[in-house]
């Protein structure tokens, strides 16, 4: 689960304005990492937290089910209710937590550095949790450069390397956000009032979803990014698109498109 921000000028968004001269919406999503489709969205203002929509984002999650938040979603009263309800949670861990560790888990070893189980503080409201945590402290990539970082969550019996691996799968929702403005122009509008905007949005969704429909009708193995270009290039022209995604070398058999003598014509040349 995450949020991405979109940013306008105040003046022409004003009920999105969240600063002197600025505007914006905010997107919070939460995406099935099996299906690469969201399950579901919110649109709101800039102005609104995530940790204060995370409650209705994750409100379809199911017993055994695992949610990856960024840190921005923390709120550990929300997270209990999770815990309580059989959801497993991972984030990442702010600075500012006060705990006592209680014992330790597993032994640093690889790009693992610590492992343990915590209490928070109790004179800490904010920070209240009855249950036991896991804290793991773990070496991770950042942008081909290491890094350390600190996680989160309720499940005490993974290995510490899943529990990593697992807040690693996170940046799927960045490149599905990612898609989104790129590919769909999701950053243009055509209008600027709320009902337009939330429209756009909408619609944006629902194209991504039957194209991914379209990629697994015709098994579409190459970027999914390929498969908006080559939509866009043949949308005016009466073709079979599963068939021309089949056809596409990239998808299905190992299949080249045989040029024609008229496509390689160039003016001026006999």
């Amino acid at each position: 689960m995450d949020a991405t921000t979109i940013q306008w000028v105040a003046n022409c968004m004003g009920w999105a304005k969240h600063r002197r001269r600025k505007a914006g919406i905010k997107c919070h999503c939460r995406l099935d990492l099996q299906s690469y489709l969201p399950s579901f969205v919110l649109i709101d203002t800039a102005a609104e937290h995530e940790n204060t929509r995370a409650r209705r984002v994750c409100a379809g999650l199911q017993a055994g089910e695992i949610a990856v938040l960024d840190k921005g979603f923390i709120d550990f009263k929300h997270f209990h209710d999770l815990d309580l309800r059989g959801v497993f949670w991972v984030t990442r861990a702010k600075d500012s937590l006060a705990y006592t560790v209680v014992r330790t888990l597993h032994e640093p070893a690889g790009n693992i550095l610590r492992d343990v189980v915590i209490r928070f503080h109790y004179h800490n409201a904010k920070h209240a949790y009855p249950e036991e945590l896991r804290l793991v402290q773990a070496r991770v990539e950042v942008d081909g450069k290491p890094a350390v970082m600190t996680f989160l969550t309720n499940n005490l019996l993974w290995q510490p390397q899943s529990v990593a691996d697992l807040y690693r799968c996170r940046w799927q929702i960045e490149l599905f956000f990612k898609s989104l403005k790129q590919n769909l122009q999701v950053a243009d509008f055509l209008g600027y009032n709320a009902n337009a905007v939330r429209w756009q949005i909408w619609t944006a969704l629902l194209v991504h979803l039957i194209l991914r429909f379209l990629a697994w009708q015709s098994c579409w193995g190459s970027a999914f990014g390929r498969v908006f270009t080559l939509v866009r290039a043949t949308l005016w022209r009466r073709l079979d698109l599963p068939g021309l995604l089949k056809l596409y070398g990239t998808a299905g058999a190992n299949k080249r498109i045989r040029t024609r003598p008229e496509q390689a014509f160039l003016p001026g040349l006999v």
